[in-house]
C-alpha cells in the first residue's frame, strides 16, 4: 500500500474565482503561479503548489493531494488498492510542476491525488500578504471519525498522534504531529485549513494584516494542547476557517515513538495519546461556538 510522506496542495471549489484569488494573494500572501480559465493554482512563496481553486456552485474543500516515495511504482500500486477494494486511476499533467497522479477517493468523499514527481514554480517570490512558509495541514468534519481515520491509516499508511476523546483524531505521514484531522460533525465538509508561518513574530505580523483588511480573527493566539501548535484563525470570503501556527511537534524518529522535546510539552516524555475533553490548548483565549 501506498505511504504518504507529505501534503501537497488542497483544492477547493468556489462560486467566486476572482475573491477567492484576490484573498489568497492579497492576504494569505500567495502566488498565483498559473490560470487557466476557471481553474487557478497558487503556490508559496519558495514555489511550492499548496492550493487549486475551481470554480463550482458551492464552497468547499474537494482534494488533498498527498507526496509518496519517487520508488513507487503506480500500476503496482493500483492493482493493490483495487485488491482492498479501492478504485483509482492513473492522469497526467494534473496541475503545474506534477506530472502525473493517482487518483482515489477516500471513504468521506475526497479526493486524493499521489504523486512522485514535481517541480517548483519559480522561487524567491515577494509577496504581499501574510507570506506563510508551506501548507501543514487539513482538518474535515465528518460523521465517522473513526471510518476515516482508520481508511487513512491502512490505505495510505499514516499514523495516529492524538486523540481528543473518541471524536478528534490527529494523524501525521511524515515527522509533523499532523498532517489531517478528522473531528466529528453532522455532515462531511472542511473544519480547516492551516499554514506555517515562520515564528511569532510573522504571526503578530499576520495579526496586525488581518486587523489592517478588517479580517476578524476568531481564535487565538492560543497554544494548543495536542500538536502543542501557537495558532491564529481567520476565515476567507467562502467562509473557510485558515490557521497560522507555529512550533507545531514533531516526531523525529518513529522508533523512539515521542515528539521533540519542548518545555511546554504536559507529559515528558510527549507520545501520542488520548486527550480528555476540555484539555485541547494549553492557554489563550477559550473559542466559543
Amino acid at each position: 500500500m501506498p505511504q504518504a510522506r507529505r501534503i501537497g496542495h488542497a483544492t477547493f471549489e468556489t462560486p467566486d474565482l476572482d475573491r477567492e484569488i484576490d484573498y489568497w494573494v492579497n492576504v494569505a500572501g500567495l502566488v498565483l503561479a498559473e490560470r487557466e480559465g476557471k481553474r487557478a493554482f497558487l503556490a508559496t512563496k519558495v514555489g511550492q503548489l499548496v492550493v487549486e481553486l475551481n470554480e463550482g456552485p458551492e464552497a468547499r474543500c474537494a482534494g488533498l493531494s498527498f507526496e509518496v516515495s519517487p520508488k513507487t511504482d503506480f500500476a503496482a500500486l493500483g492493482r493493490e488498492l483495487a485488491a482492498e477494494g479501492v478504485a483509482s486511476a492513473l492522469a497526467n499533467d494534473v496541475a503545474p510542476g506534477m506530472k502525473r497522479a493517482l487518483t482515489l477517493e477516500d471513504n468521506k468523499g475526497t479526493k486524493v491525488q499521489l504523486f512522485s514527481e514535481w517541480s517548483y514554480l519559480g522561487d524567491h517570490h515577494q509577496v504581499t500578504g501574510v507570506g506563510p512558509m508551506k501548507l501543514g495541514h487539513v482538518a474535515f468534519v465528518t460523521p465517522d471519525v473513526k471510518a476515516v481515520t482508520s481508511f487513512y491509516e491502512k490505505v495510505l499508511r499514516f499514523r495516529v498522534s492524538d486523540w481528543i476523546g473518541d471524536w478528534f483524531s490527529f494523524m501525521r505521514c511524515g515527522p509533523d504531529h499532523h498532517t489531517v484531522n478528522f473531528v466529528r460533525g453532522d455532515k462531511t465538509q472542511l473544519a480547516h485549513i492551516a499554514f506555517e508561518a515562520k515564528d511569532m513574530s510573522h504571526i503578530a505580523s499576520a495579526c496586525d494584516l488581518l486587523g489592517h483588511k478588517g479580517i476578524p480573527i476568531t481564535w487565538g493566539p492560543v497554544r494548543h494542547g495536542p500538536g502543542h501548535n501557537v495558532s491564529v484563525y481567520h476565515q476567507d470570503p467562502d467562509n473557510n476557517t485558515v490557521e497560522f501556527y507555529i512550533d507545531l511537534d514533531q516526531m523525529k524518529d518513529e522508533e523512539l515513538g515521542y515528539f521533540e522535546p519542548r518545555p511546554w510539552h504536559r507529559d515528558l516524555p510527549q507520545r501520542p495519546k488520548v486527550w480528555e475533553n476540555g484539555t485541547s490548548q494549553l492557554w489563550g483565549m477559550k473559542r466559543h461556538a
